[in-house]
């Protein structure tokens, strides 16, 4: 059965960038240390990327995140979602306006203008059709950024959400959570590594 699965790297003040983010710099200033464990060799982080890559049929970005992507200094072939982990899932842009081009044309990109429910809508049918053709489960796996993901679970359509606690707070930037109504989780699972803990939550419907 497909899900739809929010997957993000936190700070431990609950900041998902570093101060000052833009097109030229994504992740804010100190904001690479969240995504450490995406590049380390410990055995469980690499485990937990594999893994939270492999169960992805599409994924839904904003267009903040996709200007940040697919700028110039941004995913290129050793660097980009999930990298050498996985194979090339559709991905979903909630965006006001498409762009004019796209830099990484080779990746399958569909761009939704009618908001937040439409596109993960629209992810879940790539996603159902994905699972169909690979003969497993596929989820869609929200990927950011902050404000998609805090929209998404604010709107109730997100089923299980995973956060990747750095060991570093950054004082300001990109917060997760910005208030909305309260929402229970279940815990499912915890990896603690050098580089991260690895949360895993069911998100219990309201």
């Amino acid at each position: 059965m497909t899900r739809i699965h929010a997957d993000i790297s936190v700070s431990l003040d609950g900041f998902v960038t570093g101060p000052d983010p833009g097109p030229e710099n994504g992740l804010g200033t100190g904001g690479d240390a969240l995504h450490s464990w995406a590049f380390s060799d410990d055995a469980d982080d690499r485990r937990v990327l594999r893994e939270g890559t492999g169960r992805s049929g599409a994924v839904v970005l904003g267009r903040r995140l996709f200007d940040v992507v697919d700028g110039p200094g941004g995913w290129d072939d050793e660097v980009g979602y999930g990298a050498t982990e996985v194979g090339r899932p559709a991905f979903v842009v909630v965006t006001g306006s498409p762009p004019e081009r796209v830099r990484l044309a080779d990746l399958d990109w569909t761009f939704v203008t009618t908001g937040l429910p439409d596109a993960v809508a629209a992810a879940r049918r790539r996603a159902e059709a994905a699972s169909a053709a690979g003969g497993r489960d596929l989820d869609v796996v929200l990927m950011g950024g902050g404000a998609t993901i805090g929209s998404a679970l604010a709107a109730g359509l997100v089923e299980v959400l995973t956060l990747h606690l750095a060991p570093v707070v950054l004082g300001s930037g990109t917060p997760l959570f910005t208030g909305g109504a309260p929402r229970a989780l279940v815990q499912r699972s915890v990896v603690p590594t050098s580089t991260a803990t690895h949360l895993t939550y069911d998100v219990v419907r309201p």
